[in-house]
């Protein structure tokens, strides 16, 4: 496979980033995916107050964004086995709180690598870890850590995290892609994060979300969703609780 070209931008002094990576992202993911709260309070500001960790791949002659790529900078002292169940919305949240208290970072951790359709399969899911990690480095951090999102988990959602974690090939390598690609840029599994993420709602808005149609209270298998959907009739309300794998890469 040809190495891919492209430029990396981030987004210091782009006042444009947010909207041009949210245009370029954003139909890639299911739309429930799109109304987890603690990303809707913070995203935005994560280009304001953490420009540097915001960056895209970009077509050097079309400058189309070919990867979007975000992470933060956190403190933490303890050790990775430690680190929360409550995985990607935990570790959103930590990165402003620390800020706030003025704490020192210690570690980055990786939020989203998305790459738009007409630019997958080209081997730009590793040239986006590199370049996170080069950022890490250059900005003294000591790890870069990842609540990885499966990419092929949503095929297997009565699977347990568990489970699907242990399909290897014979070298030991995750199967699947995304992990895959972590593993092979130097990380390791760490521990699963349960709750990484959770999207509650209306039974209204998981439909009108999903296009789905949810008769009764029951769990339901939704497109996209990496574990089924809890619908609640008697209270009107659908919770997605979404479980992401830690995994870890050292920058030293």
């Amino acid at each position: 496979m040809p190495e891919p070209k492209y430029i990396i931008i981030t987004a210091e002094g782009r006042d444009d980033m947010v909207e041009r990576t949210s245009a370029a992202t954003s139909p890639e993911w299911p739309e429930f995916m799109l109304n987890d709260p603690v990303a809707n309070k913070y995203w935005a500001a994560l280009y304001r107050d953490f420009p540097q960790f915001q960056f895209v791949l970009a077509d050097p002659e079309t400058d189309e964004i070919m990867a979007s790529c975000n992470s933060v900078p956190l403190a933490w002292e303890g050790g990775f086995e430690a680190l929360p169940n409550e995985g990607w919305d935990w570790a959103l949240k930590k990165a402003f709180e620390d800020l706030k208290a003025g704490k020192t970072p210690t570690i980055q951790c990786a939020l989203s690598v998305t790459i738009p359709k007409k630019f997958r399969k080209m081997g730009l899911s590793a040239h986006a870890i590199r370049a996170m990690k080069e950022i890490g480095r250059a900005n003294k951090l000591k790890s870069l850590i990842a609540p990885v999102r499966p990419s092929f988990k949503h095929k297997y959602p009565n699977t347990t995290m568990t489970s699907y974690i242990k399909w290897c090939g014979s070298d030991g390598i995750p199967k699947d892609p995304w992990m895959k690609v972590h593993a092979r840029e130097g990380a390791e599994i760490v521990n699963i994060c349960y709750q990484s993420m959770r999207i509650v709602g209306t039974v209204e808005q998981w439909e009108e979300w999903t296009g789905m149609r949810f008769p009764g209270s029951d769990k339901y298998i939704v497109p996209g969703a990496l574990v089924p959907v809890k619908i609640d009739w008697d209270n009107n309300q659908g919770t997605y609780i979404e479980p992401n794998v830690w995994m870890v890469h050292q920058l030293g």
